[in-house]
């Protein structure tokens, strides 16, 4: 009777010991995932690729386009023609980058843009800018960003 209740003992010290083991892969929060330097790798305007990285035939050079998120909440944001802005970021929802306070303040944007989050993964993020943008002649620009 005794080596029953051993046993048992044991089997269930087992399988709680499994399920505490078991916390499964966490997702880190947004904020931490968007806190890189992001470089562009492919960029839409109005639903033209106008460029890839080390493509031949780009319509646009966007070599120097940078997005340093990678010191919170400091954003350095640099142009496809190499103007750099500095300022703040923020991540009102996991949707939703927010550049505001950005000096200079970028044409006809009062010093502020804002982006959809389409996708986010530990290399990759996916943006669309929510207004257009004067810079590229008014258009929607979809932004696929790497972390170099």
């Amino acid at each position: 009777m005794r080596k029953t209740h051993f046993t048992a003992f044991l089997s269930a010290l087992a399988l709680f010991s499994l399920l505490m083991g078991c916390n499964g892969n966490k997702v880190p929060p947004v904020s931490e995932r968007i806190a890189k330097v992001w470089t562009a790798s492919k960029v839409d305007e109005n639903s033209s690729t106008v460029y890839t990285k080390g493509g031949t035939s780009n319509i646009r050079n966007y070599t120097s386009f940078k997005l340093d998120l990678s010191a919170a909440p400091t954003v350095k944001y640099t142009e496809y023609d190499g103007n750099t802005f500095t300022g703040q970021y923020s991540l009102p929802d996991d949707n939703t980058l927010k550049l505001t306070n950005l000096n200079p303040s970028p044409t006809g944007d009062n010093g502020t843009i804002t982006f959809t989050i389409n996708s986010i993964d530990d290399n990759n993020l996916k943006l669309t800018r929510t207004t257009a943008s004067q810079k590229t002649g008014n258009t929607t620009n979809v932004y696929t960003l790497t972390n170099p």
